[in-house]
């Protein structure tokens, strides 16, 4: 089963992708109708056989990200040959990253890119890309059909898998951990398969059939992190490869979406509040595209195609929030549009799934997670409130007409499968023995009161048996931009940190999407200084609940979550006690201000132009991290940096570093003898690629950042560690 991301997140995924600039993903997706991908996630254990003896990553199958969001991927065990006893005097944390890092790959689960495709599964095994039968799926019997070290990549995965529809071909996009930069393989499939052709650089891919039962690939081609391009080709004797589409605008990109259907191959051209989308007839590709609705300024619309109507998930009209409108298939334009579904005020739409007879759209709101399933036959409507616990969907999509499956997760609990049947109205879960962590935590959903009066939602994790929350560490995570959810899926390390007793709590501040379009409307451009003012009423409330207090209390952010980070440093700096920042976006200013960075044209939306507008380079000078930094106590940071990040320029991280440790060294200066100053510490990374998501090294030094900064005793912590990595 595929993964499906919606478009609006997917695509922006490859767009927003900041600036040089941070960030996106994520993702993975600006808007968050998160991308269909067409890949099952799926937990799965690496077997080793004689013809595949590279040992593979664990790797949670990355995605092209949104500007300033998470990306994700992996981390590599070192291949171990002869195991030697560790050193006695190796301290708790050395010894347990050296295991981590030599630890037999087969002791751990991985995530793994798979499509189904007719009688057969297609994924990566070791090195290679194979199919199996699919009743056969997790058995060793397979076929290789391509080693993707023929391409000399160094330790390449395999990012997204398309399937042509009679199975003659197959189409892998494969990348690397240290580039965002992937390469498109074409297999034929037959008794000793080949590569027919390989194409740099594609983003998005789709195949379709022609009229002469021809299959023709569409994909987009990606330049310095921008995707302008669409280009068709043909293999086998009728070779072709044409580009057919180029997009003008640099502020737009362009991304590949095929209806579930197949009837339609959709050209979705995008920018971070406005889209236009052209259709490719499936019966009948080499024909001109039609345009759906030309491009209006602030609208965004995403579609889908069933019974000759199309379903249009649109922001058109008041309010200004998703709602769910149809047309005929041959009268697309906007004044045919029909209201079909509309949603309440303050709901994410996070994706949409399309049946024969149903429509499914999975939804957030209040902070708690809502599947609607609405009957296409009859307009009927059927809300399923989802289990308190659950943070976040993983949508796994199939082509069977009678189910929809799904999983759920969070921050500590790893994702569990639930479908919903149509013909019996009902909700099924995985059956099996409950995860241990329902009963020893604690999931709450809690406000906070910003300056202006807005209330700030709140997920806050924590031990059932804690007498003393007042006396625990607390860790805080913000994001707060593009539109976008903080990050909120299965991490190993978060659920060993509420094991030892911390508190986790995630922030969901103006800017970001939670509570809808208007949520982030709320917090970009020249309402950034919202979300800083969210951020500081949570902290606050937070401890004025008896969660911790600041000399317990820690702060994590990646990507554009820097900026709230690194702005609350400067202005509440006793706030906290410890930072950790990933490939963090610091200097908004001097970014922004850069038109030569990739990605500099694409963010003016969400940061505003200060090149050209007074009063938006007055603005962000108000909340910059860099250009705010000033003599006085901050709290103890670590920042990790990676090399060659073209989101992200690494010189903006070095210069933010040195001009922070001179403002400590000249307060240090000013208070005399006796000042203990924070550690500020940069760990720069080889390699281009924006967020190494599970990196053993980047997490246990950042846990280990965490506890002596907090004065804790972490031996119990990295052995725990070491045990749920196996998840």
């Amino acid at each position: 089963m595929q993964q499906k991301t919606k478009l609006f997140l997917q695509a922006l995924k490859y767009s927003i992708p900041h600036l040089g600039k941070c960030m996106q993903k994520q993702h993975l997706n600006h808007y968050n109708f998160a991308g269909h991908y067409y890949n099952r996630i799926k937990l799965k254990k690496y077997h080793l056989t004689k013809c595949l003896q590279n040992k593979p990553k664990i790797s949670e199958l990355a995605r092209n990200i949104p500007s300033r969001s998470f990306s994700c991927k992996d981390l590599q065990p070192v291949k171990q040959e002869n195991e030697k006893p560790l050193p006695e005097n190796m301290d708790a944390f050395e010894k347990v990253r050296t295991k981590l890092e030599t630890q037999p790959q087969e002791e751990y689960e991985i995530i793994n890119v798979e499509v189904k495709h007719g009688g057969f599964v297609y994924y990566q095994e070791g090195c290679c890309l194979v199919r199996s039968k699919d009743e056969e799926a997790d058995n060793d019997n397979y076929e290789v059909l391509f080693n993707l070290e023929e391409l000399k990549l160094d330790q390449p995965f395999i990012d997204c898998i398309r399937v042509a529809p009679d199975e003659k071909y197959v189409a892998a996009k494969i990348r690397t951990e240290d580039s965002e930069a992937s390469t498109c393989v074409i297999i034929k499939l037959s008794d000793q398969p080949v590569m027919e052709a390989s194409f740099p650089n594609v983003s998005s891919f789709e195949w379709v059939k022609d009229e002469e039962d021809e299959d023709v690939l569409f994909y987009t081609f990606q330049r310095n992190l921008r995707c302008h391009d669409v280009y068709r080709a043909t293999f086998g004797d009728n070779k072709r490869n044409e580009r057919f589409y180029t997009e003008k605008d640099p502020s737009y990109f362009v991304f590949l979406y095929l209806t579930k259907d197949s009837r339609f191959l959709t050209i979705n051209i995008m920018n971070k509040t406005t889209s236009e989308v052209w259709l490719i007839d499936g019966l009948s590709p080499w024909d001109p595209p039609v345009l759906i609705q030309k491009r209006i300024h602030g609208v965004l619309y995403y579609v889908e195609h069933r019974d000759d109507e199309l379903y249009i998930l649109t922001n058109v009209g008041e309010p200004t929030e998703f709602k769910l409108m149809r047309t005929a298939a041959d009268t697309p334009a906007i004044m045919n549009w029909d209201l079909f579904f509309t949603m309440k005020r303050n709901t994410k739409v996070i994706d949409l799934d399309m049946f024969k007879d149903h429509c499914v759209l999975f939804l957030k709101h209040s902070n708690l997670l809502y599947v609607n399933v609405i009957g296409l036959a009859d307009d009927s409507v059927r809300s399923l409130k989802l289990p308190p616990w659950a943070c976040g969907f993983i949508m796994d999509t199939n082509s069977d007409p009678k189910n929809c499956p799904f999983q759920l997760c969070s921050p500590i609990r790893p994702p569990k499968y639930y479908t919903y049947k149509f013909a019996e109205g009902k909700l099924f879960e995985e059956t099996g023995h409950e995860d241990p962590i329902t009963k020893t935590s604690r999931v709450l959903r809690l406000e906070a009161k910003s300056k202006d009066g807005k209330l700030v939602p709140m997920t806050v994790f924590h031990k059932t048996d804690s007498e003393d929350l007042q006396k625990k560490p607390l860790l805080i995570h913000v994001y707060g931009a593009y539109g976008m959810d903080l990050k909120m899926n299965f991490r190993p390390e978060r659920r060993v940190l509420v094991d030892d007793g911390w508190i986790l709590a995630y922030c969901h501040v103006r800017g970001g999407g939670e509570l809808g379009l208007q949520w982030h409307a709320d917090g970009r451009l020249t309402k950034k200084l919202n979300g800083l003012a969210d951020l500081e009423a949570c902290i606050k409330t937070l401890h004025g609940q008896g969660f911790s207090q600041p000399s317990l209390t820690t702060l994590t952010a990646f990507s554009a979550g820097g900026v709230l980070a690194g702005a609350l440093c400067n202005s509440n700096p006793e706030l906290l006690r410890a930072v950790t920042l990933e490939a963090p976006f610091l200097d908004v200013l001097n970014t922004m201000m850069d038109t030569t960075l990739p990605l500099t044209l694409e963010e003016l939306e969400e940061w505003g132009n200060p090149s050209s507008d007074e009063k938006h380079k007055n603005y962000i000078k108000r909340y910059c991290p860099y250009q705010n930094i000033k003599p006085q106590h901050y709290p103890s940071v670590h920042i990790t940096a990676y090399e060659n990040d073209e989101r992200v320029p690494l010189k903006g991280i070095v210069s933010y570093t040195e001009k922070l440790k001179e403002a400590i060294s000249e307060h240090a200066k000013d208070t005399g003898e006796g000042y203990q100053a924070p550690n500020i510490i940069l760990d720069i990374q080889p390699g281009g690629n924006h967020v190494i998501e599970d990196s053993h090294k980047k997490i246990t030094a950042q846990i280990k950042f965490l506890y002596e900064e907090l004065g804790l005793d972490s031996t119990s912590v990295f052995e725990d560690l070491k045990k749920y990595l196996k998840f």
